[in-house]
């Protein structure tokens, strides 16, 4: 842990990624953002650099946040997915100006606005949930098996089996609590 907040949960899909960075929706939520600065932090980590934040930005994130995580859920568990939040990604992805960009090693990265704001970075989030969701990547949506987590995540295992969102966090602590229940018979 980095001053007093949990450490972020990284995954290489920047949108279920974000939807990580609230965690045990069901059981003890931590909430891996609660300051506008985490938020600059974890945007940076993804190669989102933004100037400032202000609590209205971060109000901003987190409704995309939430609206991410209903419709990927709904996704995964092949559900209508939920207009309001729809509405939310749509709305986040064409209000920010960003373009993708070609490293001379060819790969991505998303060059923001003139100036950094946050409206662009969501707007790259917002642009990612839309690509996931919509089935333009090899993989599937699928949520976690843990009851406490029960996170989106995007499976690109070859088998398209994966159970965990994470198997250093919820697949180790599932497998230690049926490990400990055989134990106790």
């Amino acid at each position: 842990m980095r001053s007093g907040h949990p450490d972020f949960r990284l995954g290489t899909v920047l949108a279920t990624s974000f939807t990580g960075t609230l965690s045990e929706r069901h059981g003890d939520a931590v909430e891996r953002i609660p300051t506008p600065q985490r938020l600059i932090d974890w945007l940076a980590v993804y190669g989102l650099a933004v100037d400032s934040c202000t609590i209205t930005q971060l109000e901003l994130a987190r409704e995309l946040r939430e609206s991410i995580h209903a419709v990927a859920t709904a996704a995964a568990m092949q559900e209508p997915l939920p207009a309001a939040a729809v509405k939310v990604i749509n709305n986040r992805s064409v209000q920010g100006q960003a373009a993708a960009t070609l490293t001379p090693e060819g790969q991505r990265q998303w060059q923001l606005g003139s100036v950094s704001r946050v409206e662009d970075a969501l707007s790259v989030i917002a642009a990612d949930a839309i690509s996931v969701i919509a089935g333009e990547r090899d993989g599937r949506l699928a949520l976690c098996a843990s009851p406490t987590c029960r996170a989106a995540f995007f499976d690109t295992s070859r088998s398209r089996t994966r159970r965990w969102c994470d198997m250093n966090t919820c697949g180790n602590r599932q497998k230690k609590a049926r490990f400990n229940a055989r134990l106790s018979r």
